[in-house]
């Protein structure tokens, strides 16, 4: 008499090994069942309990992906190491910078290399500067045994301890801690064609505001004194490894060639004062008795240098208005009477965060020609 078929509920059925004292490794079928209990049957080992150790616990794969996340590497947020793993956000930066095969990039914090070896591919040559012996040792590792090895160039250490080589055209994931020094070391000697930077977003923004937007600063008016800021495009935080806290935004900036005649640490010093109270009319910062104080023990600095000293004993001008010679001249009152009337154009009347570069420029003329410094 034949023997009847055991039914068999429908359930999940999958292999597990059964562990025993010899060598050899015994298998056996498992069958989940909603609402009963497991049973065990010889036969196959599911795929996911291979990976289980003898603890019964899932082990973790160790393999070397395209971020550069590794076994037992950790990044150094200290030193702004958020590796961007997203290729088509590499493939887009690397166009929009434009890049041709007889160009030298200036690279600043390769991380492992993957915006490196598409700057590779397109570059006559890449210059990298990085701070981390770990990432040093990442990229000789990665590039080493391959053709594009001949065209890298590593510098180990702090780029800003460091006067950049000749270079067509920079292309970075900046570690954001410094991205105000890299910027204003980039375009203190500005004689490349381009750079294509990823900052903090709010730092992008802030680079590229203007004037009456709420963005706008002292930042936007330096970096729009030397060069032409324009923002290309967002990235999200999930395009990094590790993500940072903050979203990032991809700038590009092309130096004026020739540069503005003009003392940058001079106009600094000007921007600074009128930016720091960006929401009150001019007229009123240099109205302050902190800032008048300030100025005057400047402007007396320079009438010293110039000779003032020796001058003294002339008599005043003409018109009964003292001469920059005269004593009376550097007296704290004579000074604020002399402001006072530079304050009187309707330029003065306005607030700081409506000036541009020229109505800036307007006013740093107008004190240079009365001998009124800001450094």
């Amino acid at each position: 008499m034949p023997k009847e078929r055991r039914s068999v509920a429908p359930g999940l059925i999958s292999a597990e090994p059964l562990h025993s004292t010899t060598k050899k490794l015994k298998f056996a079928t498992r069958i989940a069942i909603p609402g009963k209990s497991v049973r065990s049957q010889p036969g196959v080992i599911s795929a996911g309990d291979a990976t289980k150790g003898k603890n019964g616990k899932a082990s973790k794969k160790s393999a070397h992906g395209t971020d550069g996340q590794q076994s037992g590497m950790v990044f150094n947020k200290g030193h702004g190491q958020h590796i961007l793993k997203n290729p088509l956000v590499i493939a887009a930066i690397v166009e929009k910078s434009g890049i041709k095969p007889t160009d030298v990039v200036l690279e600043i914090g390769p991380g492992t290399g993957n915006l490196t070896e598409k700057l590779l591919m397109a570059a006559k040559k890449v210059i990298a500067f990085e701070i981390d012996p770990r990432m040093v040792a990442e990229l000789h590792k990665r590039f080493q045994n391959t053709p594009l090895w001949n065209k890298l160039e590593i510098v180990k250490g702090n780029c800003l301890d460091f006067e950049f080589p000749y270079f067509d055209k920079c292309v970075a994931n900046t570690p954001y801690a410094i991205s105000s020094a890299i910027v204003f070391k980039l375009l203190k000697n500005p004689t490349f064609k381009c750079a294509v930077l990823m900052f903090q977003r709010e730092f992008a923004l802030r680079c590229c505001a203007q004037p009456g937007s709420e963005a706008y600063c002292r930042l936007s008016v330096n970096v729009q004194l030397l060069s032409r800021c324009s923002h290309i495009m967002k990235i999200s935080k999930n395009s990094f490894n590790p993500p940072p806290k903050v979203e990032s935004s991809v700038i590009r900036l092309d130096p004026k060639h020739p540069p503005p005649p003009i003392d940058f640490e001079e106009w600094d010093g000007l921007v600074k004062l009128i930016f720091n109270r960006k929401n009150k009319k001019v007229s009123s910062i240099f109205r302050t008795k902190v800032t008048l104080q300030d100025l005057h023990e400047k402007f007396v600095s320079y009438q010293k240098m110039n000779g003032a000293e020796a001058a003294a004993a002339k008599p005043s001008g003409a018109s009964g208005t003292p001469a920059p010679g005269d004593l009376a001249f550097i007296s704290y009152d004579a000074f604020r009477e002399l402001m006072e009337s530079i304050l009187t154009d309707e330029l003065f009347s306005k607030r700081g965060r409506l000036l541009d570069q020229d109505e800036i420029l307007t006013m740093l003329n107008l004190f240079n020609a009365r001998g009124i410094h800001f450094i």
